[in-house]
């Protein structure tokens, strides 16, 4: 059937190029055509797989009409990856990319991690371990390192705080490490690397999130200030795409550096910002690998609350 081969070869062709420029509804609309699947059956191996999505709205993702945003429609994505042989973070990732929406205005960006914030496990994790919304500290400074290793894996984050109590008797801070799709968070190890120990550990396995206690090992009063750093072992996951640290409060300084495996040089990065987990994507800037260190970093003298963080993309 050599008209049926030429089909299949010229669908997979288009599917290749839109799973590598986007946007999303072409490349869903090629990867459902490269398969042959009717939206029917789309649907029946969605609700296999745990996951309720109407046809009206697959036929309006693949269309364009509309884009998944709410968790439920994220986890339909992450699961059409799978039905329709996708690559991970094929398709998820062409939603974290910024796109034009039919009306011309820009589309909400959401990544995984803003899944993560929306799904109440970090609420579940931190009521575990007592903590209240609200630790007792405000920062004054923040410097996270993270190294990225040879199989693009994040491998490893290092965090250095400064902080100043507002109240009597606080005595721990409690760390939050998002890892990335696929993480293992029982497989990761927290260090407590200065003026800290670590106490208890807790983790949600599903969405790779990990929560540990650091004990300052001293009472601090309200006004004191304090330093502490530690770092998180990961390396559990596939390749990674981005880092994104959410802030409730604006607070004091921020710098984020990314350090590169010389095995694992992105072809570019650049840095974003966003006002909540459902706005648009906004201040994205490129930004210039250093030649002999492979990294980026961003400063932000006086944070605000949203989100900042850095991305790169692979060849």
């Amino acid at each position: 059937m050599p008209h049926a081969t030429q089909h299949a070869d010229v669908a997979t062709a288009e599917l290749d190029s839109a799973l590598r420029g986007g946007p999303f509804h072409v490349a869903l609309r090629a990867a459902i055509a490269a398969r042959g699947l009717p939206l029917q059956r789309v649907q029946h191996h969605l609700s296999r797989h745990g996951v309720k999505v109407g046809v009206t709205s697959l036929s309006y993702w693949q269309q364009g009409a509309r884009r998944p945003q709410r968790p439920e429609s994220l986890r339909a994505v992450r699961a059409l990856e799978e039905i329709l042989e996708l690559p991970e973070e094929s398709l998820i990732r062409l939603l974290a990319e910024s796109g034009e929406s039919p009306s011309g205005l820009r589309s909400a960006a959401r990544s995984y991690r803003s899944l993560v914030e929306a799904s109440g496990v970090l609420d579940q994790l931190l009521a575990e371990l007592g903590c209240p919304p609200d630790g007792g500290l405000h920062t004054l400074g923040h410097h996270e390192r993270l190294r990225i290793g040879a199989r693009r894996e994040l491998a490893e984050r290092e965090s250095h705080h400064i902080v100043r109590a507002h109240r009597d008797g606080i005595d721990r801070f409690v760390a939050v490490h998002h890892g990335d799709r696929g993480a293992t968070p029982e497989l990761m190890r927290v260090h407590a690397l200065e003026n800290c120990r670590t106490g208890r550990v807790r983790w949600h396995r599903d969405t790779g999130v990990l929560a540990a206690e650091l004990l300052f090992d001293t009472r601090l009063r309200a006004g004191d200030t304090f330093l502490f750093r530690y770092g998180v072992e990961d390396g559990t996951a596939g390749a990674s795409r981005e880092y994104v640290r959410g802030f409730d409060s604006p607070g004091g300084q921020y710098a984020l550096q990314v350090r590169f495996d010389a095995a694992a040089v992105p072809v570019r990065c650049h840095r974003f910002a966003q006002h909540s987990a459902a706005a648009p994507r906004s201040g994205c800037q490129d930004l210039a690998l250093s030649g002999r260190h492979r990294s980026v970093h961003l400063v932000e003298p006086r944070l605000r609350a949203g989100f900042l963080g850095i991305g790169w993309d692979w060849e």
